[in-house]
């Protein structure tokens, strides 16, 4: 009932400042919650004062013509700045702003969204004023838009963001994500001095979260479905993605998060040795070495292999630019993956992948191999790159409840004695490589330069008995056949190397002079009493 009663009669602040007595306004307009610095005792104002402002303000607020004055930048007659000046919105920013460099760069990224969210309530609030109350009202703020983005949506009109991207419901997760944020801005505040008291974002203030199922590939069928859907992806050449079995393999039986596999390099991956290097992680734990079970062992060994790029320092699963994958393009390379071995699953009435299955989803089945393995939770935990052992027991106590059976299935596998057996399709596509080598002879037959339809006609000559019916089929346009596609992008990869000319006149292909050194043989090398005797 007070909470009501404030809500339609507002009340009188009184703070001690550092400049003496002051006061200010708390009410409420169409909903909001708005707080309004009057001034100090030194300024003139009194109780008296401040109550009959308040009765003017609300006045004004049930006429409509209420407008929120703005703020001062600075009060001549206090002699330093207090708790009550200090905005959250300028504060936060400069905090966020402070902490890059300092923190990781998706920490950094995590901070700004929050702020997103927090700027729109809090941005204009001195932080003092932001008690448990507030953060309350905040997270019902929250709550009521995420009902108006669900009813929209039902309605088939769902809100959009200035992107154009459709505005989803908050997961009550997703406003927790908020409300930690705004803890961690109070947290720094007060220990600088702007806030007195406890952190009013800490205890009893966030949305629980009703708890999900652990989502693991728990059976050697499921497990070898994925690997099978990813080499038949792999080898359909109307796909451009080669490395499928590679990744799948690593997120399998390497454990590595989506971030880190995006960053690891050539030289990170030691099959000789067996044993993975993760360099980069979100935590210090997270930096660790990783055994290369059998069965990825050989799978990274052939993309090794495979790939065109042989130095250390290139990205080991890099994508069709040859720039690192994120998280989200490696969700994206899994989700088909997925799909086709959930119809290899229901085509031998067998199972099929849990629901939620994601790149980081695959870590708790690295954990759940590595303990079917025999691995102690000591040894699971730091090839993991965990800290807490709760995640680590849990899946102990989940894997040695399963049949002993099962669990000698998986280590065939992770052996590689379940081998992977699905025909290609026949014949297999000319590779990419080759088509760069043809294009460099090409142009320089021409003195260096030549237009589009010369070098296709100069290549298709060349490789005319290499080309077999897996290249010269027509694309689905009509227009041209898939070698010559497959050419255009090997020009691409070219320019991006430095091999060839980006702004040549249209349709003229050019080479570089890095490009024109690619066709020089190197010099023959003379011996040493060779040439004593030439310079004799």
């Amino acid at each position: 009932m007070a909470a009501i009663a404030e809500r339609r009669q507002g009340r009188v602040v009184e703070r001690d400042w550092k400049g003496g007595r002051g006061f200010a306004l708390r009410f409420y307009v169409n909903g909001e919650r708005q707080y309004v610095t009057l001034g100090s005792e030194a300024e003139g104002w009194t109780r008296k004062a401040a109550d009959e402002e308040l009765e003017n303000v609300l006045a004004d607020v049930r006429r409509g013509i209420w407008v929120a004055p703005k703020k001062k930048k600075a009060r001549h007659m206090v002699e330093a700045e207090t708790v009550e000046e200090t905005l959250f919105g300028p504060f936060a920013e400069g905090l966020v702003a402070r902490r890059r460099g300092e923190v990781s760069e998706r920490q950094s990224e995590y901070d700004s969204w929050g702020l997103g969210h927090l700027l729109p309530y809090f941005g204009n609030w001195p932080l003092n004023e932001i008690d448990s109350e507030a953060v309350d009202d905040f997270r019902r703020s929250k709550l009521a838009e995420s009902e108006r983005r669900q009813k929209a949506i039902e309605r088939r009109r769902p809100l959009r963001a200035d992107s154009g991207q459709p505005l989803r419901p908050f997961a009550p997760t997703t406003i927790n994500k908020m409300i930690g944020v705004l803890q961690l801005v109070l947290e720094v505040a007060r220990e600088y001095g702007r806030v007195a008291g406890a952190n009013a974002a800490v205890g009893r203030r966030r949305m629980k979260v009703p708890p999900k199922p652990a989502i693991y590939l728990e059976s050697a069928a499921q497990i070898e479905a994925l690997l099978e859907a990813a080499v038949e992806l792999d080898r359909d050449h109307r796909r451009t993605l080669g490395d499928r079995l590679a990744v799948v393999s690593t997120l399998v039986f390497a454990g590595p998060r989506a971030i880190e596999i995006g960053y690891m390099q050539r030289r990170d991956a030691d099959p000789a040795n067996d044993r993975f290097f993760i360099g980069r992680s979100k935590t210090q734990a997270g930096l660790r070495e990783v055994r290369m079970l059998p069965i990825v062992r050989d799978h990274v060994a052939a993309h090794l292999a495979a790939s065109p790029n042989a130095d250390p320092d290139d990205l080991l699963f890099a994508n069709d630019a040859g720039n690192r994958r994120d998280k989200d393009s490696i969700r994206l390379l899994l989700k088909p993956v997925i799909a086709r071995a959930n119809a290899l699953l229901a085509a031998r009435g067998q199972r099929t992948l849990p629901k939620g299955l994601s790149p980081h989803k695959l870590r708790h089945t690295f954990a759940s191999i590595l303990i079917a393995c025999g691995e102690d939770p000591a040894a699971v935990m730091a090839q993991l790159g965990h800290t807490d052992p709760h995640f680590t027991m849990r899946v102990y106590t989940h894997m040695m409840s399963r049949d002993p059976a099962e669990r000698q299935r998986l280590k065939a596998l992770v052996r590689g004695e379940r081998v992977i057996a699905v025909p290609a399709p026949e014949p297999v596509p000319l590779d990419g490589a080759a088509y760069e080598g043809a294009i460099l002879r090409a142009l320089a037959d021409r003195g260096g330069s030549a237009t589009r339809a010369e070098v296709i006609a100069a290549v298709a000559t060349k490789l005319a008995d290499l080309h077999g019916p897996a290249d010269l089929e027509r694309l689905p346009s009509g227009r041209d056949v898939r070698w010559v596609q497959r050419l255009a992008k090997a020009r691409l990869k070219m320019v991006r190397r430095g091999l060839m000319m980006r702004g040549s006149g249209r349709g003229r292909w050019e080479l570089t002079a890095n490009g024109a050194a690619k066709l020089v043989p190197p010099a023959p090398t003379v011996p040493a009493r060779e040439r004593e005797a030439l310079a004799a």
